[in-house]
């Protein structure tokens, strides 16, 4: 039987869309995870050194607009160049790298 090529392109679409909304939620809850663990925790809870540098140069509703906006604008530009592995990836490595800390700090901690 012969497979349709249109479909097929129209998957990889769809999944590529998927993948770049979900990346750009974890971007979202990242960056508001970190303003909260920041106002709760303070500046020394930050891990990742070139953020923190970051939050002491600019504060933090600055220091992490400019970072999620730098992630989101690479972001975009894998989407655009049909890399939706490397997103996916990366999404993932946010989920458990990132929110998945945050979360337990945040609502797990007392």
């Amino acid at each position: 039987m012969l497979r349709r090529r249109g479909n097929e392109a129209g998957t990889r679409r769809v999944y590529g869309d998927v993948v770049m909304v979900v990346f750009l939620c974890t971007q979202i809850l990242d960056g508001a995870f970190t303003y909260v663990g920041l106002q709760v925790f303070g500046p020394t809870i930050e891990a990742n050194p070139l953020v923190a540098w970051l939050i002491g140069a600019l504060g933090p509703a600055a220091a992490l607009t400019f970072a999620k906006v730098t992630a989101i604008a690479f972001g975009a530009f894998l989407h655009l160049s049909s890399v939706h592995r490397i997103m996916a990836t990366l999404t993932g490595i946010y989920l458990l790298l990132a929110i998945g800390p945050w979360t337990h700090l945040l609502f797990f901690v007392n």
